[in-house]
């Protein structure tokens, strides 16, 4: 069974970090795959990487049934296309760190990048499912195989415009749970920077559970991919515009603010320093677009996260974030392409990388799950891996 400790995270905790690790030191871990790949990854000696689970294809993002189990969604590739999966991961074994069943739970979905599982007052279990174009829900049963409860219709999104060949964008649509009983969705921008039509585009929607009441959270986020309660705050990845050059603007990290607009596309982050684009000028300026809480290089594409609290054993992640930073659709920048440590006002540090080797690409880290207090879950959404990593006694 799968069990996450709850997370009490506190504002002082949040903002000033006791533990003061140093980038630790990388060594390579051979990695074989089924399908005969062989590669190294690098992260610290005193952990194990084992492929959890193979034969994915585009694995995206994690979320822990009620009953224990894990469900994963695939969105099958880059395109805009109506093949998407939910897979339930089963039989899990921890000394051998592997799934033995990969049970294709829903199929013929559009682009399903998130779920989420909610238990209502009632004691009843929801599933949630986030499609490009919808959000909808299903009364779930614990040990069930298949959905077959019928759907509740919460919220339409915005679909058109979404292929990578003629500059639309953002395709997913990331739902998270919230400590204060609502629900939240990040939808993107339908564009690399432009004033948008829609008022839902490039913003987070808070709901009431049965889709009530939806209203505009936060704004001015091009693209919030990575979005999970944690404690008290809601926090968010959020990628940059691609038309500033290599080395701007940053991807950027928020503990978001109700309300708060956070500038695209008139403003930028560079360094953490709020800068007004010439392009989309407003009159405002950028007087008050708040400064992320923390940032990484441009194009890396900050996606997936986890908080590793003090329970955790290892000093080098606890109190620490750990980033997936998924790297840009052009490896040839090169920035990403790892797992990376990150602490408010801190250098950002190196947990594993490897996934770029010169031209060849070995995978692309997308999702992170804690379980406990030495070991979490890794999605790699190129090579369609699920990754176990843990600490061991070396």
């Amino acid at each position: 069974m799968i069990i996450k400790k709850g997370i009490i995270l506190f504002l002082s905790c949040m903002f000033s970090f006791a533990v003061m690790a140093e980038q630790p030191k990388l060594v390579p871990h051979p990695i074989v795959l089924k399908n005969g790949k062989k590669f190294t990854l690098n992260l610290p000696a005193n952990y194990d990487i084992i492929p959890a689970a193979e034969g994915l294809k585009r694995v995206r993002f994690f979320a822990p049934s009620p009953d224990g189990r894990m469900f994963v969604t695939d969105m099958q590739d880059l395109t805009d296309n109506q093949r998407g999966m939910i897979y339930i991961l089963d039989g899990w074994d921890a000394q051998t760190g592997k799934f033995s069943k990969i049970i294709p739970y829903m199929k013929g979905l559009k682009n399903p990048n998130s779920v989420q599982f909610y238990t209502d007052d009632q004691g009843q279990d929801w599933l949630y499912i986030a499609e490009t174009h919808q959000l909808t829900r299903r009364r779930f049963t614990p040990g069930e195989t298949q959905a077959t409860a019928p759907a509740e219709l919460l919220a339409r999104f915005p679909d058109y415009g979404l292929s990578y060949k003629y500059g639309g964008w953002h395709l997913t649509r990331t739902i998270a749970v919230g400590g204060n009983g609502k629900i939240y969705v990040s939808v993107g921008s339908s564009c690399n920077a432009c004033i948008e039509k829609e008022k839902i585009r490039a913003t987070v929607i808070e709901m009431n559970p049965d889709g009530s009441d939806p209203k505009i959270y936060a704004t001015g986020l091009r693209n919030a991919v990575g979005l999970k309660w944690i404690g008290k705050f809601l926090f968010a990845t959020n990628q940059g515009a691609d038309h500033l050059g290599l080395h701007k603007p940053d991807e950027t990290f928020y503990g978001l603010k109700r309300g708060a607009d956070y500038g695209w596309p008139s403003c930028y982050s560079s360094k953490a320093k709020i800068t007004l684009d010439p392009k989309f000028k407003r009159s405002s300026a950028c007087k008050n677009v708040p400064p992320p809480y923390a940032y990484f290089p441009a194009h890396s594409s900050a996606l997936g996260f986890d908080y590793f609290d003090e329970t955790t054993l290892d000093d080098t992640i606890q109190n620490a974030f750990l980033v997936a930073l998924h790297g840009s659709t052009n490896a040839a920048i090169g920035h990403g392409y790892q797992v990376a440590i990150m602490r408010k006002g801190k250098k950002l540090e190196t947990f594993m990388d490897g996934f770029l080797r010169g031209k060849t690409v070995n995978g692309r880290p997308c999702d992170i799950y804690r379980i406990d207090e030495k070991s979490f879950y890794l999605s790699d959404d190129k090579a369609g891996v699920i990754y176990y990593i843990r600490q061991n006694d070396v």
